[in-house]
């Protein structure tokens, strides 16, 4: 006959660690669950306090608050939440950040004596203390969750923070792990820049070291943006009230999809970096006002110059769904979720694709270095406008010039010829040159045609130096063939008698665009094609006779 006991799971503390005490080893994202917290418990201001003496901090909110039996079985059952009843939203219609209830094992993770107290209205604060040396112990000695007590809560810890509080939750940490190292200035930034809730409630405010933390504290970044891509026309007060000031902007409209958000592109890569740490800002994954994912396109993979350039928001509140497919530490999405395999097909082709052509081509009418990947121009067309782009600076007049916005369009207008006239009188540089050498090593005397043109050339330059009271050497090494140009030194090396196919031929071509470039002239389109099909047919003959 079977035993007739009844049995019932008995769960040990050590569960604690598998499901994730020991995953969360990030300040912020600590901050993250407890704000998360806050928002889903329908508070309206949340309060941060660090004290970085002490190696301690506080986290105060206004929110609901518990009762002696929430404290127990809501905030202590590890695994319990709220959407249990098919609710998706608190009270107040806030969409519930918080899914798994396991969440709340980050507050374990990063300091050594954790003290909770939370209040409703008119009611008694209820709470208690987790000493994480002493769950350690109980770790060790397999104890069940049921046999683990919390200490009680030391009122006097809290000081001041209890002053004017009549409702919500206060959590101290102390003993923080290693310290807090970050800056008061470097948390207000990443606090600003990684929990829009204001986005979904512009009443939920938050405040640190009771100074309340604002889009302001993101100048930094926004000071320094100068293109932007809206995803959808999203309603964003940061790109709406701080990203003013724009060199170039577009909207990327994506048909049957509600994503929405925005990427931004700075002047240089160190802009996106947070003063203070090695943290960069990235494009980033929010889903219902939170971070979900850090640094999305790192799924993308296209490992372009521009990415490092590139900020901003993906917005999907689809991936809050029936299916939980965020990961156990909270800090980014099940990578092979269709839905979220949609988001990265849609960034990639829909998005990206659009921003990376647009961002080579905004750059370069910017006078700035484009995408050095992006096949659209050659190297030697991005080498010509990086060098217009080096000298025109000497030319740009101060903002306070009368003169400013003419002169700024007689440069925008010489930037397509520059660029052409550079490439070209490199090329000729390069060219002649080459042949002088190839003169040299083959000991070719000059004939009597090309001393007498030598001669004419050196008398010119005489007069011209005596008139402009010039005493130095100009030409290096003064040799003659330094006095010959293109045309001149083809005639006399590779001119063949029979008509055919000679550098002499070309060069005769050459010569009346050579040297309207040489002398800064700006060419006609045809003049540019004709020069740059005689120039291959000369560097083709060039390189077979230095064969």
């Amino acid at each position: 006959m079977a035993d007739q006991r009844q049995f019932s799971f008995n769960i040990s503390l050590s569960v604690l660690n598998h499901l994730g005490r020991n995953l969360y080893r990030n300040f912020i994202t600590v901050l993250g669950e407890a704000i998360s917290n806050s928002w889903d418990a329908d508070a309206k201001n949340v309060w941060i306090y660090i004290d970085r003496k002490e190696k301690s901090f506080v986290i105060k909110d206004d929110g609901i608050g518990m009762l002696s039996d929430d404290f127990q079985h809501k905030f202590l059952k590890i695994g319990y939440s709220k959407r249990k009843d098919g609710s998706t939203t608190s009270k107040e219609g806030r969409p519930f950040i918080g899914r798994k209830g396991i969440g709340k094992l980050a507050l374990l993770s990063c300091a050594e004596k954790i003290s909770v107290i939370s209040k409703k209205k008119n009611a008694e604060y209820v709470g208690g203390v987790i000493v994480n040396s002493g769950l350690d112990e109980a770790i060790t000695d397999d104890l069940a969750v049921q046999d683990y007590k919390l200490n009680a809560p030391e009122m006097a810890i809290f000081g001041e923070r209890l002053k004017n509080h009549t409702k919500g939750t206060v959590i101290h940490f102390g003993g923080v792990k290693g310290g807090i190292t970050n800056t008061v200035s470097y948390l207000r930034t990443l606090i600003a820049l990684y929990f829009r809730f204001a986005l979904v409630d512009e009443k939920f405010h938050i405040y640190l070291n009771d100074e309340e933390i604002t889009l302001n504290d993101l100048k930094s970044l926004s000071d320094k943006t100068e293109f932007l891509w809206r995803i959808n026309n999203i309603d964003d007060p940061y790109v709406n009230t701080h990203l003013t000031a724009l060199k170039e902007s577009k909207t990327i409209s994506l048909q049957g999809f509600s994503i929405n958000g925005f990427i931004a592109s700075v002047e240089k890569p160190s802009n996106i970096k947070i003063r203070g740490s090695d943290e960069k800002a990235s494009i980033d994954l929010f889903v219902n006002g939170r971070l979900r994912e850090k640094d999305i396109l790192r799924h993308i993979q296209s490992a372009r110059i521009v990415e490092s350039y590139l900020y901003g928001q993906i917005h999907l509140n689809e991936l809050d769904g029936e299916k939980d497919i965020f990961t156990s530490s909270r800090e980014g999405v099940v990578e092979d979720d269709p839905l979220f395999q949609k988001l990265l097909k849609t960034l990639k082709d829909g998005v990206m694709r659009t921003v990376l052509e647009d961002w080579d081509v905004w750059r370069l009418k910017h006078k700035q270095d484009g995408d050095s990947e992006n096949p659209r121009k050659t190297k030697k067309e991005r080498t010509s406008k990086s060098l217009y782009n080096a000298v025109t600076d000497d030319y740009i007049p101060s903002k306070g010039s009368g003169n400013k916005k003419k002169i700024d369009g007689w440069i925008s207008s010489l930037s397509d010829d520059a660029e052409f006239n550079f490439s070209s009188y490199a090329e000729c540089f390069i060219s002649e040159n080459l042949i002088r050498k190839y003169s040299e090593d083959k000991s070719i005397v000059l004939n009597d045609a090309a001393e007498k043109k030598v001669k004419g050339y050196k008398i010119n330059e005489t007069n011209s130096k005596n008139a402009g009271n010039v005493s130095i050497d100009i030409r290096k090494g003064n040799s003659d063939l330094s006095y010959l140009s293109m045309d001149d030194l083809a005639n006399w090396i590779d001119k063949i008698p029979s008509g055919g196919a000679c550098l002499a031929k070309d060069a005769k071509e050459y010569k009346p665009m050579r040297d309207a470039v040489a002398h800064t002239a700006l060419l006609s389109s045809p003049a540019k094609s004709k020069l740059t099909s005689v120039y291959e047919n000369i560097k083709a003959r060039i390189n077979t006779l230095l064969k």
